[in-house]
């Protein structure tokens, strides 16, 4: 299939405002509690609601087990702790609408909330305080449009942290933090809502993956030089208008990031030169979530119409050398991590569109089996702790 951009929803200002991003809502709180999510626009049926109440950790002197999964609870103010075969046993209050989460190699989880940077210990269970940002975002708010942090990362020696922050109707900011003293020590200019960052294997660059702008910003991490790469596999005709715009990234072994769109393109971004090159893909379907396993596979996640001939909710799962599975997902998700042996994906249901639910899609990568863990609200930042 191959989609024209989409120019209509730019003749009408109130529509294209309307639209601009990922939502047909600019600003959609979660459903009151017990009923079902509104359907996003071009979807059909809705997943109902699966919630269940984080029941108190009955250890709670006990260290948090390896492969337990951490979610940022879009929906609330809290990262959850899951079992991946019970569910949820314990969260931790964070902040107002955590988006993105990072782990480190310590334990510490690093989380992107409206408010600030949140630091939590993971083996322990225990809130470690909040770093304020030094960019005004605006008030607190929630929904898809609230300012604040978005993608996340760390470096890989774990001494900065480098936080994407949302500022409405302008330009966004990357602000490092110092891990050791958790001060923010500088700002970096990028694009509009950075939706991801991630970091280059030898920890000398940061991408920002800028949304609404449809580029990347590629950031030297010495001296915090910045250079734009434009990513519009389709063009960027309808502006913020447009679903197709760049949203997760991951880094490729040889230093080039993957970003794929829409379940037919894969752009194969250069950093160095700012060269894109397109791969074909299969699935047909708005594409969010991104992770790479061990092996360099590419884990896509789709989720489920936005146009009218869109498929429905899916995983991609795409081998080195181009091959494809499409493992359908009932109903919208958001981001995706993968177990430490690469046999097991986790989906998260949070979406930030509307249609999200409050769980976890179980994927076993081998069987091309899933099943629905129940757990967080709005779940969307997946981390697997080690």
């Amino acid at each position: 299939m191959n989609r024209r951009p989409l120019t209509a929803l730019v003749l009408a200002p109130v529509v294209a405002a309307l639209l601009a991003g990922c939502a047909a809502d600019p600003a959609p709180d979660r459903p009151a509690a017990g009923t079902a999510p509104r359907a996003a626009a071009g979807e059909g049926s809705t997943p109902q609601r699966t919630t269940a109440p984080v029941p108190q950790d009955d250890a709670p002197g006990r260290a948090t087990p390896p492969g337990t999964l951490l979610v940022a609870d879009f929906g609330g103010d809290t990262v959850t702790f899951l079992h991946p075969e019970r569910g949820p046993f314990a969260s931790v209050r964070v902040g107002t609408a955590p988006y993105g989460l990072v782990v480190g190699a310590d334990g510490r989880a690093w989380v992107a909330t409206a408010e600030g940077v949140a630091v939590v210990d993971t083996r322990t269970r225990t809130a470690l305080g909040r770093i304020a940002y030094r960019t005004d975002s605006g008030p607190v708010t929630t929904g898809e449009y609230r300012g604040g942090g978005m993608g996340i990362a760390l470096s890989p020696d774990g001494r900065r942290l480098y936080v994407g922050v949302n500022v409405p109707d302008g330009p966004g900011v990357l602000e490092v933090v110092d891990t050791a003293t958790r001060k923010v020590t500088a700002t970096v200019p990028v694009g509009r809502r950075p939706f991801d960052v991630d970091v280059s294997r030898d920890g000398r660059e940061v991408y920002a993956t800028n949304h609404d702008s449809f580029d990347v910003t590629a950031v030297r991490a010495d001296d915090l030089r910045a250079r734009r790469h434009e990513v519009a596999p389709y063009g960027t005709e309808g502006g913020l208008g447009s679903w197709l715009k760049p949203h997760y990234a991951v880094v490729r072994e040889d230093g080039r990031l993957l970003l794929p769109f829409e379940g037919e393109r894969l752009a194969v971004l250069d950093p160095r030169t700012g060269r894109v090159t397109v791969e074909r893909m299969t699935a047909d379907t708005h594409q969010h979530g991104a992770a790479l396993t061990r092996d360099g596979t590419l884990l896509a996640v789709g989720t489920g119409p936005i146009g009218s001939e869109d498929r429905e909710a899916s995983l991609t799962v795409r081998s080195g050398d181009g091959t494809e599975r499409v493992i359908p997902l009932d109903g919208p998700h958001e981001d995706v991590a993968v177990s430490a042996d690469g046999r097991t994906a986790y989906v998260t249901g949070g979406f930030t569109r509307d249609g999200y639910w409050d769980g976890i899609t179980v994927v076993d990568l081998e069987r091309e089996t899933t099943r629905r863990l129940p757990g967080g609200s709005r779940p969307l930042g997946i981390a697997v702790l080690r």
